[in-house]
């Protein structure tokens, strides 16, 4: 699925996957450690933080956050710490970029104001969310020492984020420049581990089998490139 770029496309994108989403916002859950209690208090309306027993497409149209339930295994625990404090829009188009289309000319745009902002949060209950998301695991998604730094060349992996592999198109590696339909990236060195990057991008659905990320069928040497460039970004500004 490819971010803004042509009205006919989008639209056609957008009606495909209005017609084959739907997500009960509460489901139960499996197999996932239970998280504490001032964490289900503050987050658990929006985001799943347990494996969800019900991975259905009613589920993923109806969700309000993206889901947490791996989040030991995604985030670094400074950026999370720092943006629970003082959250940025993550997610360009919103959770579902498509609910937030609107026409335009010369393409379609997405309309900014709609899209869900987080609440922020004290330092101290910061420190306290993010030790617990932290020790929520995937149990086993995201092998230990998947990445290897040493096979990662960066200017490769951008050739590849940008050209070869088609990742622009949904995906923003610069402010501005890509997609809307996924997360940013160009803070990605900072936010995210380089081995959940290697494993969701390698197999999206063994986290959602409904997400719409494709699976790209990426030979080894090129999600080695791909996830070097990809944590890098951000690194620069730290």
């Amino acid at each position: 699925m490819r971010g803004l770029a042509v009205k006919g496309p989008l639209l056609l994108a957008a009606s495909t996957a209005v017609a084959v989403m739907a997500l009960a916002v509460r489901p139960a859950s499996v197999g996932a450690q239970a998280p504490g209690s001032e964490l289900t208090s503050q987050c658990a309306s929006c985001h799943a933080l347990t494996k969800p027993a019900d991975a259905t497409l009613d589920r993923l149209w109806s969700r309000k956050g993206p889901d947490l339930w791996y989040a030991g295994d995604k985030f670094n625990r400074d950026w999370l710490v720092a943006w629970l404090q003082k959250p940025t829009v993550i997610r360009p188009g919103g959770v579902l970029w498509f609910k937030h289309a609107k026409p335009g000319e010369p393409r379609d745009t997405i309309d900014s104001a709609a899209v869900e902002k987080h609440p922020a949060v004290d330092a101290a209950t910061a420190g306290r969310l993010a030790d617990q998301l932290l020790s929520l695991k995937s149990d086993g998604l995201v092998p230990e020492g998947a990445f290897k730094p040493e096979a990662a060349n960066a200017a490769m992996g951008k050739l590849g984020f940008s050209k070869l592999r088609g990742c622009v198109a949904c995906h923003q590696d610069a402010p501005g420049t890509g997609g809307v339909s996924g997360p940013e990236l160009y803070d990605a060195g900072q936010r995210l581990r380089p081995d959940y990057v290697i494993a969701y991008t390698r197999n999206p659905q063994q986290f959602d089998p409904h997400i719409w990320m494709p699976t790209l069928t990426l030979s080894d040497p090129d999600l080695q490139r791909i996830t070097g460039y990809v944590t890098s970004l951000g690194k620069e500004s730290k």
